[in-house]
Order: structure tokens, then sequence, then C-alpha cells
């Protein structure tokens, strides 16, 4: 049995709003949004009690999503640094191939977005660049030069 696909990413917030927001204007798809309670999720994830709100983001064309979640109950426990440097074990990004990096860094800074770094240019392959967003969230960002 092999995997079919890799079907979503999930990112844990404490501002659902905002970070749909800054998804969507990286230019990602809401694809729905709603509650997620009962004994089924609660054995699926291993918490008890569990009350979330969930949104759904694909990718257009959608070849991939990311999930938000809410936890309203039990409450979301902050990992330490906030603001984790790049060698930080666990996932450190998402990264997502764009058409104009810079149009797309300067929109995500209207959500709060900064670089992590600087914009670089990957020999004549790619322009790089890691972006933190709401909630510390770093995406990071790849325009194919040629």
């Amino acid at each position: 049995m092999a995997i079919k696909r890799m079907d979503n990413v999930l990112i844990v917030v404490e501002d659902l709003d905002a970070v749909i927001a800054f998804f969507v204007e990286l230019g990602m798809e809401l694809e729905g949004r709603g509650p997620i309670e009962g004994r089924w999720a609660e054995r699926v994830i291993g918490l008890d009690d569990v009350r979330q709100d969930v949104a759904m983001l694909r990718v257009p064309g959608g070849h991939g999503r990311v999930e938000l979640a809410k936890f309203h109950r039990p409450k979301a426990i902050a990992a330490e640094p906030r603001d984790a440097p790049a060698n930080t074990l666990g996932m450190r990004r998402v990264m997502f191939a764009v058409d104009d990096i810079e149009d797309v860094v300067a929109r995500l800074r209207t959500h709060g977005a900064e670089l992590v770094g600087e914009l670089e240019q990957y020999e004549d392959v790619y322009r790089l660049c890691y972006v933190r967003g709401p909630e510390g969230i770093v995406v990071g960002l790849a325009e194919e030069l040629g």
C-alpha cells in the first residue's frame, strides 16, 4: 500500500480569523469552517472534552491544504520559544510556490508578516524567503525563475 497524497497540515491557532485572512491573502481558498466536538473527535486526537473550531484552506487547483484549529476546550498549550529559530526541533514552516514573491511579501505585510531573514536568490533557479505571519507561523515562499 502506498500513500495516495498528503491531505493537509494542521496549525493550532488562537486567532482563527486573523490566520484565515493571512492565508487567503497568500492565495489560498477557504474550503470550509465549523465546530468540531464529540466523542469521535476525542478518540481520534486523544484528548477529552474537546471543543474546537476548524477551517480548511486549499491551494488553488486543490493540490494541498492547511487546516487551522482553534481549541476552546482543552485550552491550547503554547510552545516555547514562541518565535523559534529555524534550527528548533519539530515542524518549522510550510512552503508555497508563488508567481511574484515581492508582491506576495508586500500583501502579507498588510497582515503583520515580517521577513525572517532576507529575500535571496538561489543560483538561476529560485528566489526564496521565509515570512513570519500571525501567531509566529512561518511560511516559506519560492518563486521559480526562468
